[in-house]
C-alpha cells in the first residue's frame, strides 16, 4: 500500500516539473520572465497535499514506514532485564521488536483512532513472518491498544532520539 502511495507522490511531482517546465519555455524560452513570487507560487501549488494517513505515516522519518501488529507485555515480565539491560518497566514507554537496533525510538501509529506514541525498542521479540512489536503497558494505553490483544499498526523508526546506557 506504501508503495501505491509512494508511486501516486512520485507522478504527481513528475508532473508539476513537466508543467512547469513546459511554462518556463513557453515564456520566450527564459526563466527570467517569472517573477520570483510566481515560481515560488507554481512550486507550493504543485506540491502534493498527503491525506491524512499519509501525514501520520511520513511525520519526520526518513525510515521506511510499515504496517504491523502491535500487542503488549504480560504482567509477568515487570521487573524482568530487558535484551538491551534495562528492567522493564510498564509505565515507560518501551518496545519489543524482533530487528530494530535496541536503542532505536520508533513512532506507533494506531491507524483506526489516530492515536501515536513514541517508544524505545529495549527488547526482542519472537521472529513472526509479519512486521510486529509488543508494547508496553503505558504505550498500548496510549494508542489504545490495551484491552485488545492485538491491533494492526504502522511502525515508523526514527533518527533523531537514541536511548541512555542501562543503569
Amino acid at each position: 500500500m506504501l508503495y501505491k502511495v509512494r508511486m501516486k507522490r512520485l507522478n504527481i511531482h513528475m508532473i508539476a516539473a513537466l508543467l512547469l517546465s513546459l511554462l518556463l519555455i513557453t515564456s520566450a524560452g527564459r526563466a527570467d520572465d517569472l517573477q520570483g513570487s510566481d515560481v515560488a507560487l507554481l512550486l507550493e501549488l504543485s506540491a502534493p497535499v498527503p491525506t491524512t494517513l499519509e501525514a501520520l505515516v511520513l511525520k519526520s522519518s526518513s525510515y521506511e514506514s510499515v504496517e504491523g501488529f502491535a500487542s503488549y507485555y504480560a504482567p509477568r515480565f515487570e521487573g524482568r532485564r530487558t535484551t538491551s539491560g534495562h528492567r522493564y518497566n510498564p509505565e515507560k514507554m518501551t518496545a519489543a521488536h524482533e530487528s530494530l537496533p535496541l536503542g532505536t525510538v520508533v513512532r506507533v501509529v494506531n491507524p483506526v483512532s489516530k492515536q501515536e506514541v513514541n517508544v524505545t525498542v529495549t527488547d526482542r521479540c519472537a521472529p513472526k513472518s509479519f512486521h510486529f512489536i509488543d508494547l508496553s503497558r503505558a504505550a498500548a494505553k496510549k494508542i489504545g491498544l490495551w484491552g485488545k490483544g492485538k491491533i494492526k499498526v504502522v511502525i515508523t523508526p526514527l533518527l533523531e532520539e537514541k536511548l541512555e546506557e542501562p543503569a
